[in-house]
C-alpha cells in the first residue's frame, strides 16, 4: 500500500520556508537536532542573498545545536533572531557583531512563553526522528528540548526520519505537557524515574508537510578531557557532600543529582562515582553526558532523567547495543519538564553548575566575557539553582594561564545572585556561604577559592571598601576586568 507520509528531499522541503518566517527546531545540544533541512534552508538563503532578496528566519531551539543547524544558518546571514541558548561559534559571532538578535532566557521557560504567546508562535516545525507514523505519531531522537510544544503549537511540521537512530529507542521518551494557568495542576513527578506522559509526540497528520529520510550521526563533539585542575575540582565537591552526609544535612540514601555539562562535570560525576562513602544515586538533569553512560554501567548511576543524550558517538553506539538495560534507567523529558522548578524543589536536587566568573560575594556570571560579549548563554542553571536543596557552583580559580581571575570584586554581568548561590568551589578549596553576611562570604571566598596569587589583591580590595552591609566599592570594583582589557593581565590592577 503506498504511504500517505509526504516523503521529499531536504531542498524541497527547505522550499516552503521564506523571508520572514520563524522555525522551531528540536533536539537538546546537537543531540536530536535537524541536519539536512536546516543546511538546505541555509543554501536557500545564500541563493536568495546572491539574487538581492532578503532572506532571514526566526529561530526557537531547544538549547545548543549542531553546526549544521546554527553554524550552517548564522555563516548564511540567515538568522533574524535566535534564543534560547547556542554554543556556536560562527553564531556567537554575528550576535556578538550585532548580526543576529539574541534574547538568553531560562531554557524551562521558553515552551510555556510561546503558549502564553509572548513571543511569535514558530510556522514551522522542524523535528528529528527515529520513527513517524501516517497516524500522526512522532519519536524523538536523541534530544527532545521543546519538540512537543513546537509540533504543537506550529502551523506545519517537517520530520527529518533519521535512519541512523534505531526506532527501538521509543520507549525511552516520557513527553507531557502541562496545562496553562489558570488550569495548571501538579507536574505528577514525585520520583526521578516517574514516567507521566506519552511515548511519542502525538500530533494531527494533516500538519506534516514533509518527511525528509536521512542517516547523519548526531554532531556532538568531545568535551576536553579532564586535568590535575577539574579532577581537584571533583575531589572538593565530592569530600563536600560526603562532609553533608556525614553532618547529617543529606540522607544516608542521597539526593538527586544535577550537573552541567562540560569536562568539570565529567570530573564531578567521576569523583562522586570514586567516592566509596557516597552511595549510587540518581539525577535529574538537562543532559546526559559520558560519565553519566559509564557510572550507570558500574551501578553507581542507579537511574538518570535527562532532555538529551549528549554522548560520544562510541557511547551512543553502547546504548543501542543494550536497550533493554538502558530503556530501565534512562528517561528523555521534554526541557520544561527536566528543568521545571516545581520539580526541582519538591525532588531536592543537589545542583552542580560552572561559573564564568565568581564575585567575592556568591554573584555568579554564567553567560558575558567583560559584561559585554556573550559566551553561550544561561541555559538551565537558573531553573535549577533557585529551586535547589544545595546550590554548587565550581569554576577554575584562574584561566588564560593565571592572567584572569575567575573570583573578581564584582560580576561584570550578574546571571544568579548571592541569594541563589549556596556554595562556591575551586580546585583550591569549598566556600561554603550559607547563614553568612556579604562580609563574611567575602572572607570564605577569598580564602577557600581564589588563586593564592590573587588573595592580597582580593583582600586590599576589601580592606579598602567603604563600610556597609555590602562592601562595594564604586571606583574600582571592576578594576581587573579594566586592567585585563587595557593590559591583558589581570595582575596589573591597582586599588
Amino acid at each position: 500500500m503506498e504511504t500517505k507520509l509526504p516523503f521529499m528531499t531536504a531542498d524541497e522541503a527547505a522550499a516552503y520556508v521564506n523571508n520572514g518566517d520563524i522555525i522551531g527546531f528540536g533536539g537538546f545540544t546537537p543531540a536530536g537536532c535537524p541536519k539536512d533541512v536546516p543546511t538546505a534552508i541555509a543554501k536557500r538563503a545564500e541563493a536568495m542573498h546572491a539574487e538581492g532578496k532578503e532572506f532571514k528566519i526566526g529561530m526557537y531551539t531547544g538549547a545548543s545545536s549542531g553546526d549544521s543547524l546554527d553554524g550552517a544558518l548564522a555563516r548564511a546571514k540567515a538568522i533574524s533572531f535566535r534564543t534560547p541558548y547556542q554554543s556556536n561559534k560562527d553564531l556567537r559571532n554575528a550576535l556578538n557583531g550585532g548580526e543576529v538578535d539574541y534574547f538568553d532566557m531560562h531554557l524551562s521557560h521558553l515552551a510555556q512563553e510561546l503558549r502564553y504567546g509572548f513571543m511569535p508562535k514558530p510556522k514551522f516545525a522542524i523535528i528529528e526522528a527515529c520513527c513517524v507514523t501516517e497516524e500522526g505519531e512522532i519519536v524523538p531522537t536523541t534530544g527532545v528540548g521543546n519538540a512537543p510544544t513546537f509540533c504543537n503549537i506550529a502551523d506545519h511540521i517537517i520530520v527529518e526520519l533519521n535512519e541512523a537512530i534505531p526506532a527501538t529507542m521509543k520507549g525511552m521518551h516520557d513527553l507531557y505537557e502541562p496545562q496553562d494557568p489558570p488550569c495548571r495542576e501538579a507536574i505528577p513527578v514525585y520520583s526521578v524515574s516517574d514516567r507521566i506522559g506519552a511515548d511519542c509526540i502525538k500530533v494531527d497528520p494533516k500538519k506534516i508537510l514533509a518527511v525528509v529520510k536521512t542517516n547523519r550521526p548526531n554532531e556532538v563533539g568531545g568535551f576536553a578531557p579532564t586535568d590535575e585542575v577539574t579532577n581537584k575540582i571533583g575531589e572538593n565537591v565530592a569530600t563536600f557532600l560526603e562532609n553533608e552526609m556525614k553532618a547529617g544535612r543529606i540522607p544516608a540514601s542521597f539526593l538527586p543529582i544535577q550537573s552541567g555539562v562540560g569536562n568539570i562535570a565529567n570530573a564531578v560525576l567521576g569523583a562522586l562515582g570514586q567516592n566509596p562513602n557516597i552511595p549510587a544515586f540518581e539525577m535529574y538533569t538537562e543532559v546526559i553526558q559520558d560519565a553519566v553512560i559509564d557510572l550507570m554501567k558500574k551501578g553507581d548511576v542507579k537511574f538518570a532523567s535527562g532532555c538529551s543524550l549528549t554522548i560520544s558517538a562510541e557511547k551512543l553506539a553502547e546504548v543501542f547495543a543494550d536497550m533493554d538495560f538502558f530503556k530501565q534507567r534512562v528517561v528523555l523529558r521534554p526541557q520544561e519538564i527536566s528543568n521545571n522548578p516545581e520539580v526541582a524543589r519538591r525532588l531536592g536536587l543537589i545542583t552542580i553548575n560552572t561559573a564564568l566568573e565568581a564575585d567575592i560575594f556568591g554573584n555568579i556570571n554564567s553567560t558575558h566575557v567583560l559584561g559585554t560579549k556573550m559566551m553561550n548563554g544561561l541555559g538551565g542553571s537558573g531553573d535549577f539553582t533557585r529551586n535547589a536543596y544545595i546550590s554548587i557552583f565550581t569554576t577554575p580559580s584562574t584561566a588564560k594561564d593565571g592572567k584572569i581571575s575567575a573570583i573578581v570584586p564584582y560580576v561584570s554581568h550578574m546571571d544568579h545572585s548571592e541569594h541563589s548561590v549556596k556554595v562556591l568551589i575551586t580546585e583550591h578549596g569549598v566556600a561554603d556561604l550559607r547563614g553568612k553576611s556579604p562580609r563574611q562570604r567575602a572572607e570564605a571566598i577569598i580564602e577557600n577559592c581564589v588563586a593564592p596569587e590573587y588573595r592580597d589583591m582580593m583582600r586590599e580590595y576589601l580592606d579598602k571598601a567603604p563600610k556597609g552591609h555590602t562592601p562595594l566599592n564604586l571606583d574600582n570594583c571592576f578594576a581587573m576586568h579594566k586592567a585585563f582589557a587595557e593590559t591583558g593581565d589581570m595582575h596589573n590592577a591597582k586599588f
